[in-house]
């Protein structure tokens, strides 16, 4: 995240540097990458301007952190519901419905994650492939099992997270008048006629 050698070794350490991406998150959400400075992130942090340099070598690595920082944030928001009850594709549902109150709560994360392209392309590319890669080992997973037809191909797992982003931008950051679940519901419907079908289900 911010390079071995500059990897918190303590408790106040890490609560330093957790205020830093928490910072950053809140600030480049706000006003984007070139609007920000390291001044203003530290500030709003209640950090001294030279801890920061300890951490970070400039706002671009500061930015790049953040981007894998909330990709982590993500996944381990939606990995406890995926051991619930049902098949993969319920799974699935439930890894949206979590998805979308992500997004609801940190309504930043679609600026920063477009930004990324054009300032962290390595990240932004972490991002989505390491996403899709999730996806596609559970479906592979859901095929061994006979949950659903086969072969998986990997474009499935791309259309899958396609489809919860640009979910969550709809019913997590341009509007929150239904609920997460009824969404999750419609969207497993579709997959259950298009994935479930294959399987003679």
């Amino acid at each position: 995240m911010t390079g071995e050698d500059k990897a918190p070794r303590t408790e106040r350490g890490r609560r330093t540097l957790r205020a830093l991406l928490d910072a950053a998150r809140a600030e480049f959400g706000e006003k984007g990458f070139h609007d920000s400075s390291v001044v203003s992130i530290t500030s709003r942090a209640g950090v001294a301007l030279g801890s920061f340099y300890t951490y970070f070598d400039s706002k671009e690595s500061l930015f790049r952190a953040l981007v894998s920082d909330m990709s982590g944030q993500v996944r381990d928001y939606v990995a406890p519901v995926l051991a619930g009850e049902g098949d993969q594709i319920d799974a699935e549902g439930r890894a949206l419905a979590a998805f979308l109150s992500f997004a609801r709560q940190h309504k930043e994360i679609y600026r920063i994650i477009d930004e990324a392209e054009f300032v962290a392309s390595d990240a932004w590319q972490t991002h989505y492939g390491t996403t899709v890669d999730r996806i596609f080992d559970r479906l592979k997973a859901a095929e061994a099992r006979g949950e659903i037809g086969g072969p998986v191909d990997e474009a499935q797992a791309w259309a899958i997270m396609g489809m919860n982003v640009f979910l969550g931008l709809r019913y997590g950051v341009l509007g929150e008048e239904r609920d997460v679940g009824e969404i999750a519901d419609v969207v497993n419907a579709m997959l259950r006629f298009g994935l479930g079908r294959q399987a003679g289900r």
